[in-house]
């Protein structure tokens, strides 16, 4: 069983499947997050993260704005997380919400990485003792400087720029970074989905230039519409964590990225145990099109799938160990390898390294 809803009522919901955004909301500014206190600075907690450079990008933009939390929230929570750890972060992130660009690039025109010196409430001094300060980068696609209305860089874009020129010019970092960490995105990134993501395409351009990436998405809350702190922050922890792990046992590769996304625990329940999966072969969400009558048009309305899996057509899920089923009918975060080779039938390259961060997701990564 499936059902269509009109885009105008659903488009939060299919922005927080990965899909498209077309949905705006009211600005609001983050809540500040509570000072440090002299008892935590005097009991700091360890920095396993100490020397790794991140650089961090995402789809949803640089910017925090929006009531519903869609537009880069979860990236400073992200950047919280990873210069706590002892990280030195810098952020390259399109200018625009872009989700839903996939791999998308722009094949002409100019490039701009403004650096945005006002940062949302709450996290300006997140990244205060890292070398290069948590730089933050908003790149659109425009010559001189992007206004509040330029067009934006997508999602690889941002990530070829910084790896090609952009941090060795922005920050004077030498050679590439450690690790690319792209999202935290709003809403998951799962099944049919993950062919449009920006979030996974920003990761797959990192992975094409030989430097190990991580693609993060956290589901929204029960409406899907609204993406709370708690989700990102959640995940954000455990990313960190696990990063951290993957770092001491050297299991950050560039054979393939990993995706990781997280449930939604902002009712207080908890994420159940890291699960390995495969990409669902079917769909949650999809873009449907309604012919107004019998014109030349077609208004873009949802489709949405039941996320157990159980429906029909493409909305069936044959696979068991489905990355929609284990995350968001079971509640465990789901994490699946991806590659950036569409050749169908390829051998599985890295079999040796598969195998070592499998094990370690099954048996040794940390849990929420």
């Amino acid at each position: 069983m499936r059902r269509t809803l009109a885009l105008t009522a659903a488009a939060a919901v299919l922005a927080g499947l990965g899909a498209t955004a077309f949905a705006t909301t009211p600005a609001a500014s983050p809540a500040t997050t509570p000072a440090t206190t002299a008892a935590e600075r005097t009991h700091a907690k360890p920095r396993p993260l100490a020397g790794l450079r991140i650089l961090v990008s995402n789809d949803d933009s640089m910017r925090a704005a929006k009531a519903s939390n869609s537009d880069g929230l979860g990236l400073y929570e992200l950047r919280r997380a990873m210069c706590a750890a002892g990280a030195d972060v810098v952020v390259m992130a399109p200018w625009q919400v872009q989700s839903g660009k996939g791999t998308a690039v722009s094949n002409g025109g100019a490039l701009t990485a403004q650096r945005r010196t006002a940062l949302p409430a709450g996290y300006e001094r997140d990244c205060a003792g890292a070398p290069s300060g948590g730089a933050v980068f908003g790149v659109c696609l425009a010559e001189g400087g992007c206004a509040p209305d330029s067009p934006s860089a997508t999602p690889a874009d941002t990530v070829k720029l910084a790896l090609r020129g952009g941090l060795a010019a922005k920050v004077g970092w030498k050679g590439a970074p450690d690790l690319v960490l792209t999202g935290i995105n709003s809403g998951p990134n799962v099944a049919a989905s993950v062919n449009d993501s920006g979030t996974v395409g920003a990761a797959v351009a990192a992975i094409d230039q030989d430097v190990p990436a991580i693609a993060f998405s956290s589901s929204g809350d029960a409406s899907q519409t609204y993406f709370p702190r708690e989700n990102y922050r959640a995940h954000a922890e455990f990313g960190a964590r696990l990063v951290a792990g993957l770092s001491e046992r050297g299991l950050l590769t560039s054979a393939f990225a990993l995706k990781v996304d997280y449930p939604d625990v902002s009712a207080g329940q908890r994420a159940k145990a890291p699960a390995w999966t495969r990409v669902g072969a079917g769909a949650v969400a999809y873009h449907a099109y309604e012919q107004r009558g019998a014109g030349d048009t077609f208004d873009i309305a949802l489709g949405l799938c039941p996320v157990d899996g159980g429906g029909e057509g493409e909305c069936a899920e044959p696979r068991r160990d489905a990355d929609s089923v284990r995350l968001l009918a079971d509640g465990h975060v789901t994490i699946a390898p991806l590659t950036w080779d569409r050749t169908y039938g390829t051998p599985v390259e890295a079999r040796r390294e598969l195998r070592a961060v499998q094990r370690y997701v099954e048996r040794e990564a940390p849990r929420p």
